[in-house]
């Protein structure tokens, strides 16, 4: 990675790690060693089985939990209309879509979601992809290649910092929300670099902390640098925003000039991921994002069920959203005269920090003894001593089910 910032959740990740043949060969572990290491470490992770999942409950290994770990923020994922407008698609369409969006596999669902995508976020096109991860994979490539300059925020999603290794631009990374580090930054590197593309990019709602960037202060300082600005809007859209628009509505910001990246996965309670933005954006995206040219397309009936859920939130998600902003009070300031450290959590994110793994997974183990789903969250997906419980609240919550995790919160001792 070049520059000369460094990114303090990639020094932990295992993911880095050249990979093992399964046999001692280059001095590298094999399959099974790195496992027995990983298992000391407490950080080896299997794989939750659940059964059945739906609103605020989730069942494994035939045992209910209250479920605080769902991005399903406005319990979605079970609305009736969002599942019929997915039955009629598939008695329709079939299932599998059959082929990449540049062979046979675009149908009219895929450019009916795309026009009320852009209707939506007040772009003029908007482009999907199958999933978060690759949206971001291949549209920071696509529009920051080798001999671009990148601003990045520490704090960044995983896949933005795989795309922005892909892209091979040179990557600067600005400290967490830091402007002035951020300014620093674009002084220092534009410096005889008229000609290069500067981009400047950032989560709105942070994943593992929950708070939401200085956007407004971003969207003047890529103007007067000169430079792009992405924003990932995945745990933005349908949260945050009067109508659920996202990050530049947050704040009354116009799309102009901005790519919006987003997810139909969280809030929308279906499957996917976007690209909002101008005409020349896209269709660049069409012919340079290797993860949208080189996939398989969404079925057609997964986009019928997201225009649904897309219709759900323009027009008829206020009160939901709410509904969840005041289940996200309730959580947070039990959690406040608990004692608990929450960060600077400001959505429906709320992470409980716990310091090291091995009290991580204690607080883990004593709310799953009390019957409420929410693991506790390692390296590297955290930096060492970040772990934390992160709290995903909905929609779907009641009352009581958010007294209960305080309760079970209260009667934890030294953990």
């Amino acid at each position: 990675m070049k520059g000369s910032e460094k990114n303090p959740r990639a020094e932990t990740d295992d993911s880095l790690r050249p990979p093992s043949s399964g046999r001692p060969a280059g001095g590298f572990e094999t399959f099974a060693e790195e496992l027995k290491r990983l298992e000391h470490l407490n950080l080896l992770r299997d794989l939750p089985l659940s059964e059945s999942c739906r609103g605020s409950r989730i069942s494994i290994d035939g045992r209910e939990f209250l479920n605080f770990s769902s991005n399903d923020y406005l319990g979605l994922s079970g609305h009736p209309r969002i599942i019929d407008a997915a039955v009629r698609g598939v008695n329709k369409y079939g299932f599998g879509s059959g082929g990449s969006r540049l062979l046979s596999g675009t149908h009219g669902p895929h450019g009916r979601l795309e026009e009320r995508i852009a209707e939506f976020k007040k772009t003029e096109a908007a482009l999907v992809f199958n999933t978060g991860y690759a949206a971001n994979t291949g549209i920071i490539p696509a529009v920051a290649g080798k001999d671009a300059e990148i601003f990045s925020d520490e704090l960044n999603h995983a896949s933005i910092i795989d795309g922005v290794r892909l892209s091979g631009a040179a990557v600067n990374i600005y400290r967490h929300k830091d402007m002035n580090h951020l300014e620093d930054l674009l002084v220092k590197r534009s410096k005889g670099r008229a000609s290069a593309r500067r981009l400047i990019i950032t989560d709105t709602v942070f994943s593992m902390d929950g708070d939401i960037a200085p956007l407004e202060d971003i969207v003047m300082l890529s103007r007067k640098y000169d430079a792009l600005l992405m924003i990932d809007d995945a745990h933005a859209t349908g949260v945050i925003g009067k109508t659920g628009r996202g990050g530049l509505e947050h704040f009354g910001i116009g799309a102009e000039h901005i790519i919006q990246m987003g997810t139909l996965g969280k809030a929308a309670g279906c499957f996917g991921a976007f690209v909002a933005g101008g005409k020349d954006l896209i269709n660049l995206l069409i012919n340079r994002a290797r993860s949208f040219i080189y996939s398989t397309s969404l079925p057609p009936a997964v986009c019928e069920a997201c225009i649904e859920a897309v219709d759900i939130i323009d027009s008829d998600s206020g009160n939901l959203r709410k509904r969840l902003w005041e289940n996200r009070r309730r959580l947070y300031n039990g959690l406040r005269r608990l004692g608990f450290d929450t960060l600077e959590s400001e959505t429906p994110i709320i992470p409980v920090m716990a310091g090291d793994v091995e009290n991580a997974l204690k607080m883990g183990r004593h709310l799953y003894g009390n019957k409420i789903f929410a693991p506790a969250v390692r390296p590297p997906t955290v930096p060492e001593g970040g772990c934390r419980i992160r709290f995903s609240v909905t929609a779907a919550h009641t009352d009581d089910e958010i007294d209960l995790v305080n309760d079970a919160l209260g009667r934890i001792n030294n953990y």
